[in-house]
């Protein structure tokens, strides 16, 4: 399942006249990003930089009247997710030979919570710099960013208990993505990916993305205090969903039973 975007998935304009930032580019930096597990805040600055580009370049003229909008980050997301590389379970156990399903998911878990932050450290040192980005533009990379390894994690945590979404590459993307809303593993319940893009999936990532970006702005804080304080939320939160996804795939093995919602 690696790219599993073939298929497109249309994106409206967001909020304040901006638009949706190539979601090619914008997918394959954030995987770039989920591969830098220990990497240093300077390691991750010509990554992020891209990243930070690329959707300032969805801003209304990229001036300071720009606004980060819950409908601009949704739109950026549902673009981004169908286009992540994600590893399907036969290249996930051929570059983690010999480890069980739990180990499996533990090493995925860890390695996603150190690259979530890593960069809300990274975002955190850049932000003190004199050529630091616009504000909404810093919290706009970090949420794209931490959002897009995360349904990765998701993503994978299912390869590994071989409980794929079913559907398309799209289709099942898109339904890691609604998990990751909902912070649980996907729900296979009839008609639900039928229904994955519709206005209950938009408002609830709505809600979400909000969220996030607020945790984003944590990393901004004074010097490089908001580095500290956003690199240890970001590995927080990230273990934390990856733990609660892997928990319900657990019960779901042992239980003989796809997730049922």
């Amino acid at each position: 399942m690696a790219g599993a975007g073939e298929d497109d998935v249309g994106a409206e304009r967001g909020g304040g006249g901006a638009e949706r930032a190539p979601d090619a580019q914008v997918a394959a930096i954030v995987g770039e990003l989920a591969t830098t597990e220990d990497a240093a805040p300077q390691r991750l600055k010509g990554p992020l930089s891209r990243l930070a580009g690329v959707l300032r370049r969805g801003f209304s003229g990229g001036g300071r009247g720009a606004q980060l909008t819950g409908q601009w980050l949704v739109d950026q997301v549902l673009a981004m997710a169908p286009r992540l590389p994600v590893r399907d379970q036969a290249t996930l156990w051929r570059q983690h030979p010999g480890l069980s399903a739990d180990e499996l998911a533990d090493v995925l878990i860890e390695g996603a919570a150190r690259a979530s932050g890593a960069i809300g450290g990274a975002v955190g040192v850049w932000a003190v710099l004199p050529v630091a980005p616009l504000f909404a533009v810093e919290v706009a990379t970090e949420t794209v960013a931490v959002v897009g390894i995360e349904i990765k994690l998701i993503a994978e945590l299912h390869e590994v208990y071989g409980l794929r979404a079913p559907g398309s590459g799209v289709e099942r993307m898109i339904s890691y993505t609604s998990a990751w809303a909902d912070r649980r593993g996907v729900s296979l319940a009839p008609g639900t990916i039928a229904l994955a893009i519709g206005p209950a999936l938009r408002g609830r990532l709505t809600r979400r993305l909000t969220r996030r970006a607020a945790r984003s702005t944590i990393s901004l804080g004074p010097l490089l205090s908001g580095a500290a304080a956003g690199a240890w939320a970001n590995r927080r939160e990230t273990r934390r969903l990856g733990r609660t996804v892997r928990a319900q795939l657990q019960r779901a093995v042992s239980e003989g039973r796809l997730l049922e919602g």
